[in-house]
């Protein structure tokens, strides 16, 4: 208690994050229990009668599951392998910039996209990449005489969703990594000059293995989101087209429980999505110190 008292402002300056938490993180979690209901709005949660598993089987048993279930593990599987590293390059490459001004430079550039409505993205893409009139499918139609159709063509879809992330998003994910490298002690770079290591050596056996914790905590956070692949970005590029590979939970749910009413159904979708992310993140996290590694908790 005593604690408490000494550092009392800290904490005072603490209660804002944990109202937010509490209100619009755990307070909203009452309502899965809505999952095991058939929820009727006009009764509430009080009457709605209690059906147990019903809308989780119907779930497993949907001829719907197998086809989102796999999209969704295909564009997170995507997204660890490339969106997930590209951060981690960049901030080793912005590290062995020398010259202050263009350090600085090329991080503001690079941070821009973080700021752009992912509504703006998509019509950029949209801009680029329509039929006949997107500036890059009209050259590479001219290119190759062909009648490239990348917004409409299944096979295109992810590498777009790929290609929106990477851009929009790696130059806020080195902020992290950089901030970490900053901490690495130049002593060791010195060090390792004299033995004679060159600039490859010495991120590869100083700068790698000072961020290597930093690097394990985010990818355990980003286990934990797998299932999450984002709903505005797959729901502003999806079309009647390319639908069958753009379905996903996020996009799932918004159709099943907003356009349909089936609010007790979509519940139980998110809640599987959540069990799903907790189990990872508790999985990532043990294989994290079995390797050695320190890991979230």
């Amino acid at each position: 208690m005593a604690r408490v008292v000494r550092y009392r402002w800290l904490y005072l300056m603490l209660l804002p994050g944990v109202l937010f938490f509490a209100i619009f993180k755990y307070g909203p979690m009452f309502g899965l229990v809505i999952a095991f209901q058939d929820y009727l709005p006009f009764l509430g949660i009080d009457g709605s009668p209690w059906v147990g598993l019903k809308h989780f089987e119907a779930l497993f048993s949907s001829p719907d599951f197998p086809r989102i279930l796999g999209n969704t593990l295909v564009l997170a599987l995507l997204t660890v392998v490339f969106v997930f590293p590209a951060p981690i390059i960049v901030a080793l490459l912005l590290n062995e910039l020398r010259v202050a001004f263009l350090k600085r430079t090329v991080q503001s550039l690079m941070y821009i996209p973080h700021f752009v409505s992912w509504t703006i993205v998509a019509s950029l893409t949209y801009l680029l990449f329509a039929i006949d009139v997107g500036a890059i499918t009209s050259w590479v139609n001219g290119l190759t005489g062909g009648n490239a159709a990348f917004l409409t063509d299944p096979d295109w879809f992810r590498p777009l969703i790929i290609l929106q992330s990477l851009w929009k998003g790696t130059g806020w994910g080195t902020i992290i990594y950089l901030a970490a490298l900053t901490a690495v002690d130049p002593a060791l770079y010195e060090a390792a000059r004299i033995d004679g290591a060159n600039r490859w050596r010495q991120m590869q056996h100083v700068t790698l293995p000072a961020i290597m914790s930093t690097v394990v905590i985010m990818l355990i956070l980003q286990m934990g989101e797998l299932l999450d692949t984002g709903f505005e970005q797959i729901y502003l590029m999806t079309n009647s087209l390319n639908r069958s590979v753009a379905d996903v939970f996020d996009t799932y749910v918004y159709f099943t429980g907003i356009t349909q009413g089936a609010y007790s159904y979509s519940t139980a979708i998110g809640m599987f999505k959540g069990l799903v992310g907790l189990v990872l993140i508790f999985g990532a996290n043990a294989l994290a110190r079995r390797f050695g590694q320190r890991g979230l908790f």
